[in-house]
């Protein structure tokens, strides 16, 4: 019963995070962090920035990448909330690629989800700690590098959380692997 109840609430999750007329996740506009949760199925509440100390004994944290992880921007002048972003793909050791919203301005304004958007490790420790994004509104990897506490994995720590699901739609059929690649090697 209690497995059906948890399912029951990621469901009812995934749809609370999308408007109403929204007929799939790709359609949402809002916040990062209801959309993060509805796409990664990590059931955290609260500003993207406490996310990373809110996992703390909840679910399995850590500094690499993987599919379904939610990876946790520090707050920072440019972010004082934060920023949550879902993991839809990793490329290289040092790329991979993000779904989530309110990042870039689409059609003038901000909110919109954003899927398979390029995110490079630029730390100096190859450690996933300092991170560039692809910038719509500059069409490009953005020159801004934001410090990051880590990733956040579906995997509950002793039953304390339930496992997470993330959304069939966090990733494309066809990302663009190449143009990711060259956008963070070629500059």
């Amino acid at each position: 019963m209690r497995i059906f109840l948890s399912k029951i609430a990621l469901i009812a999750a995934a749809f609370a995070a999308a408007p109403a007329a929204a007929t799939s996740l790709l359609d949402y506009v809002g916040e990062c962090v209801p959309f993060a949760r509805a796409a990664s199925g990590i059931q955290i509440y609260g500003d993207a920035w406490t996310w990373w100390d809110q996992a703390d004994g909840r679910y399995r944290r850590g500094y690499a990448p993987k599919v379904g992880a939610v990876i946790v921007f520090a707050r920072t002048s440019r972010l004082p909330l934060g920023h949550v972003a879902v993991i839809s793909r990793v490329v290289t050791p040092r790329v991979a690629m993000v779904t989530h919203a309110n990042w870039s301005r689409i059609d003038g304004e901000r909110g919109h989800a954003e899927q398979d958007v390029t995110l490079t490790d630029v730390s100096e420790g190859n450690d996933w700690s300092v991170v560039k994004v692809w910038y719509r509104d500059r069409n490009g990897l953005g020159t801004t590098v934001y410090p990051v506490y880590g990733f956040i994995y579906g995997t509950p720590e002793m039953r304390k959380a339930p496992r997470a699901r993330p959304a069939a739609e966090l990733t494309g059929h066809d990302p663009d692997y190449v143009g990711a690649l060259i956008d963070v090697y070629a500059r």
